[in-house]
């Protein structure tokens, strides 16, 4: 994809991968996630999303913590050195946003269809699930 090949010379030089980046990018949105919620943030499957997270926690970026409320459930933080990490891309939007010809609010609309889309898509995907089990 034209997007990772843009970012993977900066993502390579910061010592993580594009969909590190993304769990970064989802943790830093909405910190203390569990991996099913940047699982669905990321629109990925659960079990793609765990190796992701054992990467980054052994890189020192991530700590992964058991909920005080629900002890069943595991959460993900960032740590200090995940969020400058995090600070350090922040290049990656511009230099995208640059190289698109496209406005900021233009990238936002375009993101907001993209993410209308991948929910349709869901939900169609579900709804034939659920009518081939009846």
């Amino acid at each position: 994809m034209a997007v990772n090949r843009l970012y993977k010379p900066m993502l390579d030089a910061m010592g993580i991968t594009y969909p590190q980046y993304l769990v970064l990018n989802a943790l830093n949105e909405a910190d203390g996630q569990t991996v099913g919620g940047v699982a669905e943030v990321l629109a990925l499957e659960s079990s793609t999303v765990t190796p992701l997270v054992k990467r980054l926690e052994q890189a020192g970026l991530v700590t992964r913590q058991r909920s005080r409320q629900d002890e069943r459930l595991v959460q993900v933080f960032l740590t200090e050195t995940g969020r400058d990490r995090l600070a350090e891309s922040t290049c990656l939007n511009v230099t995208l946003l640059q190289r698109s010809g496209m406005s900021f609010p233009e990238i936002n609309a375009l993101n907001r269809e993209l993410q209308a889309l991948r929910d349709l898509l869901v939900e169609g995907q579900t709804a034939a699930e659920s009518s081939g089990r009846e």
